[in-house]
């Protein structure tokens, strides 16, 4: 199965200061620019291997990271910039984004201070795809690299809080977590439906019919954990934060082992009691629990990462191995971030990201 990453980062100066990438954009085609100006997004090609898309993240994050240093800056794999309001980080597209704001509301904003991760997969039985994926989703506290907004502690995994129940809390068919399907006809509908649902309140909002229709079509009006993305064509999890490399590459290894077992066996649902979860050592159909499982164990990750009740027991099931993770929030104990601190804390994080590179780097 075809599997591709996409990462993003914060770009900051060698004071720890968010600055623009600028002449990041420039070391390779597979860097793009996103819609905040200190922040960039670093992509693999498909790749048909774990040992192929290993090869290729590094290799392109070392790329850039290098030039990053030559040009005194640095990248930074946290979630959210810890203590920066989201007004102070500037749009890249103003134009573009204050649609969107205007349709959203003003907590749309809090998608400013969002970094994550984004990983591809080939579609291949769409369906059961989809289902895998939806019920995989507290594994983002694997990797929860910020619980830092404004300089304040918020939650244990921040950004999905700030992306999911704060900036689409009033829009949540644009971008919470969606319930199982049974045919991909039934998510198309789906989109169908949150399409029309998102136009109209733009419209409500007094924004053009033509204005709206000329920047959205269905599939590329939601902004869910989950998302079956036409073009590429891929389904895509979307819920991880940024992190560093190995820990991404970990992470995308076990999802893509999960997805595999679903698209070459079928999921079927079943019901809420313990017995009836996810048992990644169980031949045959991967059972997932009831979606109300899911979002309840979500939630609880949002709260209280891999130490909530039941989560660490919840991903096992699944097949992933908590002890082998090491979130970065979980070294951020601080109640309160100041300016000074917050700078000196992302440019550890930087510290860590390329030390995880070159222990890559030494070991090929």
């Amino acid at each position: 199965m075809n599997t591709s990453l996409e990462v993003e980062y914060w770009v900051v100066d060698d004071d720890g200061d968010l600055v623009s990438p600028d002449t990041l954009l420039d070391v390779s085609p597979q860097v793009d620019p996103e819609f905040v100006e200190p922040m960039l997004e670093i992509k693999t090609t498909p790749c048909g291997s774990m040992a192929e898309l290993r090869e290729e993240l590094v290799g392109r994050i070392s790329r850039v990271v290098d030039a990053a240093r030559d040009r005194n800056k640095r990248l930074v794999p946290l979630a959210t910039p810890l203590n920066t309001a989201p007004a102070d980080v500037p749009y890249r597209d103003k134009e573009e984004t204050d649609l969107q704001r205007r349709i959203v509301g003003p907590a749309f904003d809090d998608a400013r201070v969002c970094a994550g991760t984004h990983i591809h997969f080939e579609q291949s039985n769409v369906t059961d795809q989809l289902n895998a994926l939806t019920a995989i989703d507290p594994a983002f506290a694997l990797v929860t690299s910020s619980a830092h907004y404004r300089g304040e502690r918020l939650l244990e995994c921040a950004r999905p809080f700030l992306y999911r129940r704060s900036c689409y809390d009033s829009c949540p068919e644009q971008g919470q977590l969606q319930s199982y399907v049974d045919s991909v006809a039934e998510w198309e509908q789906r989109l169908e439906d949150a399409y029309d649902s998102f136009r109209e309140r733009a419209l409500e909002r007094g924004v053009d019919r033509a204005t709206f229709e000329d920047e959205f079509s269905p599939y590329d009006a939601v902004w869910n954990p989950v998302r079956l993305r036409k073009a590429m064509p891929t389904v895509e999890w979307r819920s991880p934060d940024a992190a560093l490399p190995s820990q991404v590459l970990r992470l995308a290894d076990d999802v893509r082992s999960i997805v595999t077992r679903a698209d070459e066996n079928g999921t079927v649902v079943g019901g809420s009691e313990r017995s009836a979860w996810p048992d990644a050592a169980t031949d045959g159909p991967l059972r997932l629990p009831e979606f109300d499982t899911v979002e309840s164990v979500t939630d609880v990750a949002i709260h209280d990462g891999l130490e909530g009740a039941g989560v660490r027991d919840y991903l096992r099931r699944l097949g992933f191995t908590p002890a082998a993770y090491d979130p970065l929030a979980d070294r951020m104990t601080d109640s309160r971030l100041g300016e000074r601190r917050a700078k000196k804390l992302r440019l550890r994080a930087a510290d860590r990201l390329e030390a995880d590179l070159e222990q890559r780097r030494v070991r090929a």
